[in-house]
């Protein structure tokens, strides 16, 4: 349930460029009332500008529904809004797509450059500081686990890139949401293959 709540502003954006094309005209009339999207009839950008509307709004109330139920922010839901609203604003602006494609590799590559940081300055690498209540490991073994995260994240955010620039937008829309997901379930699977050598039997 928290992976589809984690994903929710990516599923709704697939779904709206999915089904734009769908859209009755008097619907599609009518979505000029959100906020700083503008559809020009015709044009082939209207899909992802769509889209990436939805995923503004989506984002939006992730955030605050997550508020309302725990009374906290998560960091990663804090810093996929922000990133959205900025990038997502920006090709609503400038009608060009290039801005929100690059917000999956801007995800990542923070998220890398923070567990980096968290190595390199702090006694525990975030990966520890995430998993230690769970799992008991020696310190060369997190710095090993942390440093596999950087590595998949960097791996992630020019994997994104590659596919943004080398192929069509719909398969960057697949990619996205199949891809980048199919990506971090092999490497967590990976890593738990990894890990099952260092469990004592309560642990497992």
């Amino acid at each position: 349930m928290k992976l589809f709540f984690d994903l929710f502003p990516i599923i709704l954006f697939f779904a709206a460029y999915q089904l734009y094309d769908q859209l009755p005209p008097d619907i599609v009339a009518g979505l000029d009332r959100i906020p700083f999207l503008v559809l020009i009839p015709g044009a082939p950008e209207n899909a992802i500008l769509f889209a990436t509307a939805v995923a503004i709004l989506a984002s939006v109330l992730q955030v605050g529904l997550y508020f309302f139920k725990h009374h906290r922010f998560e960091s990663m839901h804090l810093v996929t809004l922000g990133l959205v609203v900025v990038l997502g604003g920006a090709t609503l602006m400038f009608r060009d797509p290039t801005f929100i494609k690059w917000k999956p590799t801007v995800v990542n590559w923070l998220f890398g450059l923070a567990f980096l940081a968290s190595q390199l300055f702090t006694r525990k690498p975030l990966v520890q500081r995430m998993m230690s209540t769970a799992i008991t490991l020696p310190t060369s073994i997190w710095n090993r686990l942390n440093g596999a995260w950087i590595i998949f994240f960097l791996v992630s955010g020019l994997a994104n890139l590659y596919v943004a620039y080398a192929f069509t937008e719909a398969v960057w829309v697949n990619f996205k949401l199949f891809g980048m997901l199919g990506l971090t379930l092999l490497f967590v699977v990976g890593q738990a293959f990894y890990l099952t050598r260092y469990l004592n039997p309560s642990e497992e």
